[in-house]
């Protein structure tokens, strides 16, 4: 029943992504960015929506009242497809940083394409960097902020990773708080795998951390334990 419940979640998933996103690159472009994120993430929504419905895969946010009015970065651990739905349409405006391949799947990266997303191409670290930074201050100081995923790539439950100093960097770059969250949606919407376990997602948003003045290692380290600790109790 499971393995029935994932391919129904996944049938309808493709089908509602190409109209939506073709009238997103269709209609898009004629409106201002900030409502181009209103209109094109109801897809995101309408996502966690359904695997909610049809594999039973829910959620719960811990700490909303904590998210400063200004633009922030923030800082999320990376185990599953569910938080880039999610955390997009949660926060938005929130700009994305993303691999600049993805720009060219056709339909959704061409509406991707239209949110101006921060693309970086991997292989080249540095030029990676210098990307987050200045398309970064850039989104900062048109009031939308920036996701940064530190572990870069995505990993497994319970596995300890190193964290990456781009986002902290790009904070302090443009003295934009740190708000750092941790969620086990990796445990119900493991990364790689067909089928999806009922349960339900914790998301815990962290008090926002000021950047000024700090080292950006530092400050990376220290949202890397605060996530760790708060995945202690969420990890099985």
């Amino acid at each position: 029943m499971l393995i029935f419940r994932s391919l129904l979640f996944y049938l309808v998933y493709s089908l509602s992504l190409v109209p939506h996103a073709s009238l997103c690159v269709l209609f898009g472009w004629m409106l201002p960015l900030k409502a181009r994120y209103h209109w094109f993430l109801q897809w995101n929504r309408f996502v966690v929506w359904w695997v909610g419905v049809c594999c039973g895969v829910k959620y719960v946010v811990h700490g909303r009242e904590k998210v400063p009015n200004e633009p922030f970065v923030l800082l999320s651990n990376h185990q599953s497809p569910w938080e880039t739905l999610f955390l997009y349409y949660e926060f938005r405006p929130l700009c994305a940083v993303l691999k600049r391949e993805l720009l060219r799947i056709p339909f959704f990266g061409w509406a991707l394409w239209l949110l101006d997303p921060i693309a970086i191409d991997r292989s080249k670290r540095r030029g990676a960097r210098d990307s987050l930074l200045a398309q970064g201050r850039k989104q900062i100081s048109h009031g939308i902020s920036i996701l940064v995923f530190p572990e870069g790539t995505r990993g497994q439950p319970g596995q300890d990773r190193k964290f990456f100093t781009g986002g902290a960097e790009l904070a302090i770059a443009t003295g934009a708080k740190v708000v750092p969250v941790a969620h086990n949606a990796g445990l119900y919407w493991p990364s790689r795998k067909l089928v999806k376990t009922p349960g339900t997602i914790t998301v815990i948003i962290g008090d926002p951390i000021d950047s000024t003045g700090r080292e950006a290692r530092e400050l990376t380290e220290q949202v890397r334990v605060w996530t760790t600790h708060a995945l202690e109790p969420l990890s099985s």
